[in-house]
């Protein structure tokens, strides 16, 4: 099988469950209830269109605290007005704003009838029962006119969006209290070691913990999906077998850690294969993370992931995300790129793309003869040994990318760095 790059990769993942298991994401789904419960609704994509039950705002609403005017009074400064009332959020001025008059008003407020502009508090002063103001205003100034946002019928979020605090307060505004949205999808983690222990156990001399597991689990709810941590599987193709075989019993989508490179114990690639699974790649030009498999095995997708740590979280964004976007229903988006100045040169090899784990700053830089300041971001790669140093990637907040076709890089030169979910 071809060895394929991070993007060839990551496009055969997307091809492969679009047009297998995307259509029956969208059709299962399930009910939140942002009146009990917002939090529910976080991260969620929504199943339906939300249409707004009124215009909004539904008023001509005050931007300012000021005095609501008719403009054609209050257009020269020095302008003195008789104060009539006031209207506050919640208790409008039940009267009209004739000529020479004015109303207190408060942000928020409903604009009196007779009045088109607001001036505001500061630009104004109190002489008895008058107010007096020291600026002239214009029609329309200060407020928004009702439906200005959106009117009655019209749709505020659409079918497919992913659910953050912006949107289920859209939701909240427009009376949408029951939202339906796409079911989380299940994804069944399976590590595999004999060197593998529980989180909550002593490892022996020669044993380390289980964070993939642990790892794995954060990343796939941040991706939106529902984590199913299965026992680890020991290196044992009875046992692993039964592993992933209760696995995909249990779930929509199968990860596992460990077992997919060439080693005598490497089992993960020779169980599947047995079990009839369809392998679409089982290699990616990637460091760290080369050993890398995607296939389809019982109607369902399946990842190996290598098995060191910083291995398993590199190649979990590459490639997994974008298949639990699109089992919850959701269009994959782009890999989160940004561009930043290398703060040193950099020299690495090997025909492979590397993903160093590195940190980028925002420090402000000054530019121009102006004197103008510019946030430029910066990135450096930091010290790390190997795709096991977690620690590297917990300095970091990002990885550094340094493409295949260009490894000798020059400090200030533009590079691109992949953020890091969860952190950004």
């Amino acid at each position: 099988m071809v060895m394929l790059s991070f993007e060839d990769a990551r496009a055969k993942v997307i091809d492969m469950i679009s047009s297998r298991a995307a259509s029956d994401a969208r059709s299962r789904v399930a009910t939140v209830d942002i009146a009990r419960d917002p939090a529910s609704a976080l991260g969620r994509i929504l199943a339906e269109d939300v249409t707004a039950d009124r215009n909004y705002p539904p008023f001509d609403r005050s931007i300012r605290d000021g005095y609501a005017v008719r403009a054609a009074d209050a257009k020269d400064p020095g302008a003195r007005l008789l104060l009539i009332g006031e209207s506050r959020a919640g208790v409008a001025f039940d009267g009209v704003v004739s000529a020479g008059q004015c109303v207190r008003i408060l942000t928020g407020a409903a604009v009196p009838r007779g009045a088109n502009s607001v001036i505001m508090l500061e630009h104004t002063r109190v002489e008895g029962d008058a107010v007096v103001l020291s600026q002239g205003v214009r029609p329309g100034q200060h407020y928004v006119l009702a439906g200005a946002e959106c009117r009655i019928g019209e749709t505020v979020l659409t079918q497919g969006a992913r659910l953050s605090f912006t949107e289920i307060a859209m939701a909240a505004e427009v009376g949408h209290a029951q939202l339906r949205v796409a079911r989380r999808p299940r994804v069944a983690i399976v590590s595999t070691g004999d060197e593998l222990v529980a989180v909550d156990q002593t490892p022996g001399p020669y044993q380390i913990r289980n964070s993939n597991s642990a790892s794995l689990a954060a990343q796939v709810s941040l991706a939106g999906g529902e984590p199913l941590i299965e026992p680890s599987a020991r290196d044992d193709v009875d046992d692993l077998r039964a592993r992933i075989e209760r696995g995909l019993d249990e779930s929509d989508m199968l990860l596992l850690s460990g077992g997919v490179s060439v080693g005598r114990y490497d089992l993960v690639e020779t169980v599947l294969r047995d079990m009839g699974a369809e392998f679409f790649f089982d290699a990616v030009a990637v460091r760290p993370g080369k050993p890398v498999v995607f296939g389809w095995c019982r109607g369902k997708p399946v990842f190996g992931l290598p098995g060191n740590p910083v291995s398993t979280m590199v190649t979990f964004e590459l490639f997994a995300v974008p298949a639990i976007e699109l089992l919850s229903g959701f269009r994959p988006q782009p890999l989160p790129f940004i561009v930043a100045k290398l703060a040193h040169p950099i020299f690495e090899k090997g025909d492979v793309a590397h993903f160093l784990p590195a940190r980028v700053k925002w420090p402000a830089t000054q530019a121009g003869a102006d004197g103008t300041l510019a946030v430029v971001p910066v990135v450096e790669a930091l010290f790390w040994e190997g795709s096991g140093d977690i620690g590297a990637v917990v300095r970091g907040n990002c990885f550094l990318l340094v493409q295949q076709s260009h490894q000798q890089l020059e400090a200030g030169e533009w590079v691109d760095v992949l953020l890091r979910r969860g952190v950004f």
